[in-house]
C-alpha cells in the first residue's frame, strides 16, 4: 500500500500565518509557500498508508485529553549553529505543547519516533537559506508578537510535489470517536438505507 509522510502540528492562525508565511517567502525560502505557518507537534515522520486509522484514532484520543490553552509568540530565536533555522519565540504555551507533542509521540503509539534534536515548540520563520537572509529574518521580525487560544491541532500530508495538506483537524476535548474526517466535513451526510 506505500507510505506517507506525515506531520502534527498547530497552525498559526490568521491573520499571522499569511502574514508569517510571507514573510518567510520574502527572505528566500522556496519551501514557504509549500508549508502552512504552524508549530510542530510530530515532525515529518513516515508511516505505512493501511497504519493511517490507528494514527487518526491516537490523535483523535489525545486531543480528547487536553484542553484549549493561550499561545502567545514574541521576537526571533536561531538554532544556528546546530541547525540553519530562525524563528520566532513562543513566549506562553511551551509547557502545554512540549506536554502534547508528548503524548502525540507516546512510545506505545503509531506516531512514536525519536527526536533528531531536544523538543523546543517554535514557528519557523527561515530555514536553509543564506546567512545573510537568515539575518535579515531574525531583524525583521525581532518586534513580532501575536497571541490566540488554540482549540486543537491537525494532521498534514506532505504531497509528492513537497506540498503539506490539511488532512484532518483534531479538537481540544472532542469524542475521540465519530470525527468526520477533515475532506468529509463539506459532503452532507448519506442518507441511511
Amino acid at each position: 500500500m506505500g507510505t506517507v509522510t506525515l506531520g502534527v502540528s498547530i497552525a498559526v492562525p490568521e491573520p499571522y500565518g499569511s502574514f508569517l508565511q510571507e514573510q518567510r517567502a520574502s527572505f528566500g525560502d522556496p519551501h514557504a509557500h509549500g508549508i502552512p505557518t504552524h508549530i510542530t507537534l510530530l515532525p515529518p515522520t513516515e508511516a505505512r498508508r493501511e497504519d493511517l486509522p490507528a494514527v487518526e484514532e491516537h490523535l483523535a484520543e489525545v486531543a480528547a485529553g487536553f484542553g484549549p490553552f493561550r499561545l502567545r509568540l514574541e521576537g526571533t530565536d536561531s538554532f544556528r549553529p546546530l541547525s540553519p533555522v530562525v524563528f520566532v519565540k513562543l513566549a506562553e504555551g511551551e509547557a502545554e505543547c512540549t506536554a502534547l507533542q508528548e503524548r502525540v509521540r507516546a512510545a506505545s503509539g503509531p506516531c512514536a519516533r525519536e527526536l533528531q534534536f531536544p523538543y523546543h515548540p517554535h514557528v519557523t520563520v527561515a530555514h536553509g537559506i543564506s546567512e545573510e537572509a537568515m539575518d535579515r529574518a531574525f531583524v525583521a521580525l525581532k518586534d513580532f508578537e501575536a497571541a490566540w487560544t488554540t482549540g486543537g491541532f491537525a494532521l498534514y500530508e506532505q504531497g509528492e510535489d513537497g506540498v503539506w495538506r490539511l488532512e484532518r483537524e483534531y479538537p481540544f476535548g472532542a469524542p475521540a470517536s465519530g470525527v468526520p474526517r477533515q475532506a468529509d466535513l463539506s459532503r452532507p451526510p448519506t442518507p441511511a438505507r
